[in-house]
């Protein structure tokens, strides 16, 4: 009795097919890094934020003013300035907070994890996005807290 191998490479095919062809379909659809340039503040050797695979992935953000100066005030202050840069940043590339869905927050004395709290959430009223928080030895121009975040486009 001969057995019929037809249905079984037609199975394969119908498979594989597909599989094989998704680097190629990925190859297309996928752009390259869009580097988004600051536009203000002093020359600083990073892009604000980098946009690729759908997301927007922003650098840490500290409570600078426009001057680049950390503002007065201590980590409260600190906390509102960092997230108005994040929000600037975000609406520069086209998008906004509620597109936040990750945040990484460093600060250099961790027993003001409270005092930022209070602040942070106040720009996040609906949804808080995932958060990770760490102590950190010191931050760039001696900062209280720095934030950065990754948006979905």
């Amino acid at each position: 009795m001969q057995k019929d191998f037809m249905p079984t490479a037609r199975v394969a095919v119908i498979v594989c097919f597909p599989v094989l062809l998704a680097p190629l379909a990925c190859a297309t659809t996928h752009r390259p890094p869009e580097f988004i340039a600051a536009t203000s503040g002093p020359p600083r050797p990073f892009s604000p934020a980098v946009r690729a695979n759908g997301f927007l992935f922003l650098s840490g953000q500290i409570g600078t003013d426009s001057t680049g100066k950390v503002v007065a005030g201590g980590v409260q202050a600190e906390t509102r300035q960092a997230m108005s840069n994040i929000r600037d940043v975000l609406r520069r590339a086209g998008s906004s907070l509620d597109r936040v869905v990750k945040c990484t927050v460093f600060m250099a004395d961790m027993t003001e994890w409270g005092a930022m709290n209070e602040v942070y959430i106040t720009f996040f009223p609906q949804r808080p996005p995932a958060r990770s928080a760490a102590g950190a030895n010191g931050l760039a121009l001696g900062a209280r807290v720095e934030i950065e975040c990754i948006a979905a486009e």
